[in-house]
């Protein structure tokens, strides 16, 4: 995710097989797929030296959007915006 805006944006859509999407923080998406990595043996390469599961769970949120958890199990998630850039959720009078 090279877009800064996308680091601006806190909110993600989780996407699991057969079950209805989920709309979470960005702080429940990295508990989320922390706890799921946490389950996962063999972790992927590029994620198997950080140190901990936090660790990995910001880096996957930071450069991917899905996850094999199982063979054709494929988790993905999406950054949304909830408001447009520089809106401060104060209404307008």
């Amino acid at each position: 995710m090279s877009d800064p805006l996308i680091r601006e944006l806190d909110h993600y859509v989780l996407l699991e097989p057969a079950r209805p999407q989920q709309l979470l923080s960005a702080a429940e998406t990295l508990d989320w797929l922390a706890a799921h990595l946490d389950r996962l043996d063999p972790l992927p390469s590029d994620l198997a030296a950080l140190p901990d599961s936090r660790a990995r769970a910001e880096r996957l949120l930071e450069t991917a959007c899905e996850l094999e958890l199982a063979p054709g199990e494929v988790v993905q998630w999406f950054a949304i915006r909830l408001e447009p850039p520089g809106a401060t959720g104060d209404p307008v009078s």
